[in-house]
Order: C-alpha cells, then sequence, then structure tokens
C-alpha cells in the first residue's frame, strides 16, 4: 500500500486515462448496464483486486448488486459512476450473500467502498465508507468489512500474510480474513506483508495500519496507516470514540461542500496518516501537586496538516482533548478540563516571537513556546508577534 501512495499522482492520472476510454463507445454501454467484476488496477502484470468471492461468476447476483448500486446515492445526492466502479467482492459470509463495490463519484471527487447486503435475490447498500483520496480504492491493500460475527478484512492480490491485533496470522480466503475481535473504541494495529511487485521490487515486511474501532461510523474509514508505528503510541489509552466525536480532534472540522457545511461527509479533520505525538509540557491543575502531561497530537488530513493538545492527568486519570487545529503559526486549542476550561497556546519559540494576552488573563503555564490561560467566557484575542509579521487567534465564548 505505502509503495503505491507515493506514487498516488500517477496513479490517479492512471485512473483519469481508464475513466476516459472506458467512457466512450460500446464498451462503457455495456458496463453502464452490469458492474464489471474486479477492479482496473494492475502493479505491473499483477491485477490488483481480481474478481474474488464464490458468486463472482453468477450473472445474477452482478445484475442485483448493479441495481442497487445504481439506485444508491452519497449523502449529497451524488450517484457512482458505474463504468469506472467494480465489485472487490461477491460471495456469501455466515450464509448471506455480501458484496464489496469500489464505487467511484465523480460529483465529490471520492471514492466510496460500499457493502451490500442480499436476500431474497435483491441486495441493498448497508454500509458505505467514504474516500476523500480518489483512487485510494484502487491503489490500497486492506479494507475493513464489519461484520456481525467481528472485523473483517479483505485483501488486495499484494497482500501476503495479514497480523490481527494480537499479532496473529488471519486466515485469509478468496481475499477476505476470517473475522477477529476489535475494540469498539481503542486503536489497534493491523500488519499486512506484502508480496514482490513492480512498484514493490523486495516487497514489504509490515505494512502498518490502525483500525480505529468498530464504533466508527459511516461514511468514516476506520483504517489509518501507521508506517512508523508513532500512530499507535500517539494513541495509547485514548478512547477513538471521543476523538471521533463532534468536539473532538478527529471529527471537529466538518467537511464544507460550496459554501455550506457536509455534516454527513467525511470531516476535513479526519485522519489518514503520520499519527504522532510529542510533550509540549507539564501542567498541575487544583492545586495538586502532580502535574499532568501536555502533549501535541499531530496528523495528515487530505485537508493538510492538523493538531490537538491532550492532557493526560497525574495519577492515570481519564484524558482531556482540545479539537482539532490547522497548522498556524500561533495554534490555539480549547481543552475541557471539567470543571476548569482552558486555552493552551503553542507556537515555536524564537528571539524574535512574543505573545500578547489580554490584560487580566492569568497564565497558568507560561513557558517559552506555550501559554495556557482560563477560558474566556467571552471571545477573546491573542497574538504572536514575529520578525516577520503578528499572528492573530480569538478564542472563548460560544
Amino acid at each position: 500500500m505505502g509503495s503505491v501512495r507515493r506514487r498516488g499522482t500517477t496513479v490517479t492520472a492512471l485512473l483519469a486515462l481508464v475513466l476516459a476510454v472506458t467512457a466512450c463507445g460500446p464498451i462503457a454501454e455495456r458496463q453502464a448496464r452490469q458492474l464489471r467484476m474486479g477492479y482496473d488496477s494492475l502493479d505491473g502484470t499483477l491485477p490488483v483486486w481480481p474478481p474474488r468471492g464464490s458468486l463472482a461468476e453468477d450473472t445474477a447476483a452482478t445484475d442485483a448488486v448493479t441495481e442497487a448500486v445504481r439506485a444508491w446515492r452519497s449523502p449529497i445526492g451524488d450517484r457512482a459512476h458505474l463504468p469506472s466502479s467494480g465489485i472487490l467482492w461477491s460471495g456469501e459470509v455466515g450464509g448471506a450473500p455480501l458484496a464489496l463495490v469500489a464505487a467511484e463519484v465523480p460529483g465529490e471527487a471520492a471514492s466510496w467502498l460500499l457493502q451490500l447486503a442480499g436476500s431474497g435475490g435483491r441486495y441493498a447498500v448497508d454500509r458505505a465508507t467514504e474516500y476523500t483520496d480518489r483512487g485510494y480504492l484502487a491503489y490500497a491493500d486492506v479494507l475493513p468489512v464489519p461484520s456481525a460475527d467481528g472485523r473483517r478484512y479483505l485483501v488486495s492480490n499484494r497482500v501476503q500474510r495479514l497480523l490481527g491485533p494480537d499479532g496473529r496470522a488471519l486466515r485469509i480466503t478468496d481475499g477476505l480474513t476470517a473475522p477477529v475481535a476489535v475494540p469498539e473504541c481503542a486503536a489497534v494495529p493491523v500488519t499486512a506483508t506484502l508480496r514482490r511487485t513492480e512498484s514493490l521490487p523486495r516487497g514489504r515486511a509490515a505494512d502498518r495500519l490502525l483500525d480505529l474501532g468498530t464504533a466508527t461510523s459511516d461514511p468514516r474509514h476506520p483504517l489509518v496507516r501507521d508506517e512508523t508505528g508513532s500512530g499507535r503510541r500517539a494513541l495509547n489509552g485514548l478512547d477513538t470514540c471521543v476523538l471521533a466525536g463532534e468536539r473532538g480532534p478527529f471529527g471537529s472540522i466538518p467537511r464544507r461542500i460550496g459554501d455550506r457545511d457536509a455534516p454527513a461527509s467525511v470531516p476535513e479533520s479526519w485522519p489518514m496518516e503520520k499519527l504522532a505525538v510529542r510533550g509540549i509540557g507539564e501542567m498541575a491543575l487544583g492545586g495538586g501537586d502532580d502535574p499532568g502531561d501536555l502533549e501535541q497530537l499531530s496528523w495528515e488530513s487530505d485537508a493538510g496538516t492538523m493538531t490537538a493538545v491532550i492532557y493526560r492527568p497525574a495519577g492515570g486519570g481519564t484524558p482531556v482533548v482540545s479539537p482539532a487545529d490547522r497548522s498556524n503559526p500561533l495554534q490555539a486549542y480549547p481543552l475541557p478540563v471539567p470543571g476548569q476550561p482552558l486555552v493552551v497556546l503553542t507556537w515555536r519559540s524564537s528571539r524574535d516571537s512574543s505573545l500578547s494576552v489580554p490584560p487580566g488573563t492569568p497564565r497558568l503555564v507560561d513557558r517559552p513556546g506555550l501559554v495556557v490561560v482560563p477560558m474566556p467566557a467571552a471571545k477573546q484575542s491573542f497574538s504572536l508577534a514575529t520578525a516577520e509579521k503578528t499572528h492573530y487567534r480569538s478564542v472563548g465564548g460560544r
């Protein structure tokens, strides 16, 4: 997944070429009537997503899946482009028909993983996960599949082995793993071993991912790349359901489509990769002698670099997290400490930088690059003067 991910521009260009070719003439007409089995992505001569599943050659099942995808609409009313979409897997799980479709939605420049359940010869979309990196499903290697008996994963043809959260290899049958226990609200590791291919001449022994938990709700995708393992360390002991909430780091910046918020879409602050944490200081609250730790969490979303603050109380109390903040010279984080809401201000300290706060504002923590103040009742402005310019942030009130 990683190597091809770095070639995302090339892959997207190739996908655009596929779209251009397949959108013309009798081929497009035939494909528009029926979704193809598999997906048109190659790594050298290796089909990354070949047709798989016990119903892959069942024409009636393919027709029924096609009709369900044709009727499906995204949260803002867009439809899938059938000629550039494909059925990744079609078979039975637990005796019930299941299909997984990579659906391209050009109107949103997004890919959707649709999970369809079959009954009585008909199919319906019952899960829909949005990938805002268009073309992601063409070069991904591990995709999450919720099921009644636990988390399953659909793996590409590049995957030789997949280790579950307990470090044990999962049984893979026709590309779909056996179910594995994944907690609802905690991040756990999933690691793939990738075979040698044209894009990975030496293969890859450990392609690391984090599963953010089974409570991750549609359309958010629960798998985050964790190439160095820093994400696993960063999220240790954190409740991912809190992180994903409207006031949590991952869910707090809504996506905007046109001039409106789109709360039913994946938030702009939703993580994709490069989760990491660094300590920024200590803080004692309520007159206590034992200080807790302040940390800065950072990650990459499709909208750029995001950061948030974590306060870990002394003695192992429940961590407190701020909403996300886009990368700024002066970072401002509302920190909802119970009974004592705070504002944490951070910046890259230098001899030429100085922070100004409203008159009379007590500084609970005051050191180079870090100031913590009580949350003001009304909106207040804070400023950071540097050699080049002055940066302003407003925090407080409702």
